[in-house]
């Protein structure tokens, strides 16, 4: 079982450049079709300073930085166990090519079901651009089968 005193710890930051290139690529790797976020300028015609980030990109910061996979270690458990479980977006502003975005996450919850044999790790996280505004907050589902 996942200790509970773990509720509450900041799992750290991870700082990721939104490179215009690089928004393109997972536009592409996820079917994405509209120019918005093909084609700077259909992004500027629909009001954006560049290629707006697709909806799901910032799971890729957090990806990035490997501290979920390092916070599982920690927790001991075995990432043969996990499956993800669910993942929402909340965006307070735009991220656009050359950006540079901070997210900062920590366990908001722990719980389990099924007499302990399914556990829940839910982890939330906020994002500020360059200029420390907060542009979104992330809510994530880590599954842990026992």
């Amino acid at each position: 079982m996942v200790d509970k005193k773990w509720i509450g710890f900041e799992i750290g930051s991870s700082v990721l450049p939104v490179e215009r290139g690089r928004l393109k690529f997972f536009a592409k790797a996820i079917g994405e079709t509209s120019p918005v976020y093909l084609d700077e300028s259909a992004a500027r015609d629909a009001g954006y300073a560049d290629l707006p980030a697709p909806p799901t990109f910032l799971f890729t910061a957090e990806l990035d930085s490997g501290a979920m996979f390092g916070l599982l270690d920690r927790l001991g458990v075995p990432i043969q166990n996990v499956l993800h479980g669910e993942q929402s977006f909340e965006y307070l502003g735009p991220i656009v090519a050359g950006d540079t975005v901070t997210v900062t996450s920590r366990i908001k919850d722990i719980y389990d079901k099924k007499g302990g044999v399914l556990e829940f790790i839910e982890t939330e996280s906020q994002v500020t651009n360059q200029r420390g505004e907060p542009v979104a907050r992330l809510r994530s589902l880590t599954v842990v089968r026992n």
